[in-house]
């Protein structure tokens, strides 16, 4: 019996600092032998947002400790392991530093394979950890710093349909729940503080939903919610905002996601069409009701990663590197941080004011 490949992957892009070692069984599907994230939260919570540098400074703290937990979790040893994984980008370049450097230094001492993962492609990829997912798929990425809809022909193979022309979603759900006063990080919030208001009690603009396809705009909700949330009194009101945002979130979702399946279904003809949504803000249950009632009514599968494999992690990393190992795709020690690196590269970039969208 061949040995099974045994991948290390390693995550540091933003604030959490994250090991993972993940391997195929018998039926050569992916198993997860540890997944250990380190959350820098109670650092940041008192400024609102992540700090870049005391984000690099707790990555270098606990990355040696993360990545032996690692692998003394997974109950195999160091030099066991057939290739590291790490992430290059995107990603605050302080951070992304600290993961790229240790895991190709730890490849160089083991002289093992390195892989140079990006981060959107673990997001990609997340869902085939719990799920046998062929090629293609429509993919929608949500998370605190990307919103887009994909075409994933294949490993490295992508188009994009759509994307932000301004806030991510996540980053409208994180302000406007401090608008709400609610602290960092409290985007997950807003789904609990919704359940005990009223979702008609104030109409909030959809931005560019019947203009651009389906690329998406946050920042008129976002101001509008900061005008109404500077006249609130009561808690209700609180309450009611917060559920007014969700629901118009959902309608936007709705007819964008509507777009990029027809998009979708110009380029690929496939009989079982899938949509694998991923990204922190999949975890956001009534998205998840709103995509997969969708799914139902236009016929496609309708797919998730498990609601801890949502938000940045290592497994996906891995999950990545796993891929590319069986293909041979290595990367060279010198292989630089990328900040800025889109799945779709020969993508229009389409952020900030002069944005022509027909």
């Amino acid at each position: 019996m061949s040995k099974k490949p045994l991948i290390l992957g390693i995550e540091s892009s933003c604030d959490e600092t994250a090991a993972s070692i993940i391997t195929e069984n018998e039926k050569g599907l992916p198993e997860i032998l540890s997944n250990i994230v380190s959350s820098q939260v109670d650092i940041h919570k008192e400024y609102g947002g992540v700090v870049p540098e005391l984000a690099a400074r707790s990555h270098i703290e606990k990355i040696d400790w993360i990545v032996e937990k690692a692998i003394n979790k997974s109950g195999v040893s160091l030099n066991e392991i057939d290739a590291v994984a790490s992430t290059a980008g995107p990603g605050l370049v302080v951070c992304l530093s600290v993961g790229l450097s240790f895991g190709k230094a730890l490849a160089r001492s083991m002289k093992k394979p390195f892989i140079a993962v990006n981060h959107l492609e673990g997001h990609a990829l997340s869902p085939k950890l719990n799920s046998s997912i062929n090629y293609p798929y429509l993919f929608f990425l949500i998370s605190g710093g990307h919103s887009q809809y994909l075409c994933v022909k294949n490993l490295g193979t992508y188009k994009r349909l759509g994307t932000t022309i301004d806030d991510a979603l996540g980053e409208a759900f994180d302000k406007t729940a401090k608008l709400l006063g609610v602290e960092f990080p409290g985007g997950p919030q807003i789904e609990v503080l919704a359940d005990k208001g009223d979702s008609n009690r104030y109409e909030l603009p959809k931005p560019i939903l019947n203009k651009g396809g389906c690329n998406l705009s946050f920042a008129g909700l976002k101001t509008a919610v900061l005008k109404i949330a500077k006249e609130l009194k009561t808690d209700q009101e609180k309450f009611d905002l917060a559920a007014s945002f969700q629901k118009t979130i959902n309608e936007i979702l709705l007819k964008k996601t509507q777009n990029a399946m027809k998009e979708f279904e110009q380029i690929v003809k496939v009989e079982k069409k899938k949509l694998v949504t991923a990204g922190g803000v999949a975890a956001n249950k009534k998205i998840r009701k709103t995509l997969i009632d969708l799914c139902k009514k236009e016929n496609y599968e309708c797919i998730f990663p498990p609601i801890d494999l949502c938000g940045d992690n290592a497994a996906m990393i891995a999950m990545v590197g796993l891929e590319k190992f069986k293909l041979k795709e290595f990367n060279n020690l010198d292989y630089p941080v990328k900040p800025r690196w889109a799945l779709d590269e020969s993508a229009v970039f389409l952020k900030g004011a002069g944005v022509n969208l027909k």
